[in-house]
């Protein structure tokens, strides 16, 4: 890192990467022309891709994949496991203008819950919350806040089904519960989405 500060023990950045934060967990690699910005605060095992941007005051948490291209502002927090595809857009403002430069304050901050994908191209509106498990689809543009475990398709995105944590579509077996086709998770449904339900007995859950 030629003319860089040194990264924080146990991160790797690659030579044409630029790591300014000094809060990013072990483990985590920054690859070449991604930017971590000063006040940006990563978690541990966290893999910043090619080109990838991360803001000063965005929160990535453990074990979160940022894709090619992808921009994490400030104001935007991802918690632990959550899969940001290529060329993903998160949005903080929404009334930019360019002679504008708002406080941080007035910023919207957007949560992606733990374990949720945003495909490739996705754009998220900012002042929204995308839940646990959640699955964006490629080019879909979220405009509200998004359920648990839902399948979110389109611009505006609409709720197309559910998904496993796994990231298998679910079956609907009736009365407001679903079964994943591939390990067998059980859902029900909840006010905020879908929950895991218990195994019924005699039957063995496999994680993938």
């Amino acid at each position: 890192m030629t003319g860089q500060a040194a990264a924080p023990p146990g991160v790797r950045v690659h030579p044409k990467g630029l790591c300014e934060s000094d809060t990013v967990g072990e483990g985590t690699r920054v690859w070449a022309f991604a930017h971590v910005m000063p006040g940006a605060r990563v978690g541990r095992d966290c893999n910043i891709c090619d080109c990838a941007y991360v803001e000063d005051g965005a929160v990535l948490g453990d074990r979160v994949t940022v894709k090619n291209a992808t921009l994490v502002f400030s104001g935007v927090t991802c918690e632990d496991e959550v899969f940001l595809g290529p060329n993903v857009l998160f949005t903080n403002d929404l009334r930019p203008r360019a002679a504008i430069r708002r406080p941080a304050e007035e910023l919207l901050a957007t949560t992606v819950r733990r374990g949720a994908t945003l495909g490739a191209g996705a754009v998220v509106v900012c002042g929204t919350e995308i839940g646990e498990s959640a699955f964006v689809a490629a080019g879909a543009v979220v405009t509200r806040d998004v359920p648990a475990h839902a399948l979110m398709v389109g611009n505006p995105a609409r709720q197309k089904g559910w998904v496993c944590a796994c990231g298998e579509r679910l079956a609907d077996t009736g009365d407001g519960a679903f079964r994943c086709p591939d390990c067998d998770s059980r859902y029900t449904l909840a006010e905020t989405g879908l929950t895991a339900s218990p195994a019924p007995v005699g039957t063995e859950r496999t994680t993938s």
